[in-house]
């Protein structure tokens, strides 16, 4: 019998993109048709950088989570992609791959006040008993053997997902 513990779940879908000014807030009516409605928030620097013209509390990307039913946006945002991710680009816990257009995403078509722009897609892995680690009170010690690694993750989105991995680690 498999131990209900080590089942591996999909805890979140986050959604991003980076740009500025006018091309923001094209972004932001993207990821709110992307992520059926639910509202964006922009992220502001903090640091100065002078040659890219980056200045503190300026609005470079915006970036939208989705907990409920991350798995019927994910196979969305898979078939954009071939279903074909690289092993690079998964990490502990996590993996992330980008979409040109979005325009390649099935069911979505061109929008002409926004335009065309693309977006990076994370997913983030989670076992039961995490919430120990993250809570305030009475906080726990969470194990290195409950955190998910690169081949679990594999295996994981092969079986579910029929995704295709390339390359080498």
């Amino acid at each position: 019998m498999e131990n209900k513990m080590r089942e591996i779940k999909i805890e979140k879908v986050v959604l991003s993109l980076g740009y500025t000014g006018e091309e923001l807030e094209k972004g932001v009516k993207l990821l709110k048709l992307l992520s059926g409605g639910r509202k964006p928030a922009k992220m502001k620097t903090k640091k100065r950088i002078p040659s890219l013209n980056v200045r503190p509390g300026l609005e470079i990307g915006a970036v939208v989570t989705i907990r409920k039913n991350p798995e019927e946006i994910l196979k969305k945002m898979l078939i954009a992609i071939d279903n074909k991710l690289r092993r690079r680009q998964i990490s502990k816990n996590n993996f992330s791959f980008g979409i040109k257009e979005y325009l390649e995403i099935p069911g979505i078509e061109y929008q002409r006040d926004i335009g065309i722009m693309g977006l990076d897609i994370t997913v983030a892995f989670k076992r039961s008993g995490r919430r120990v680690k993250l809570k305030k009170i009475k906080q726990g010690k969470f194990s290195q053997r409950q955190s998910i690694s690169r081949e679990e993750i594999i295996k994981f989105m092969e079986d579910k997902f029929n995704t295709e991995f390339v390359g080498k680690i």
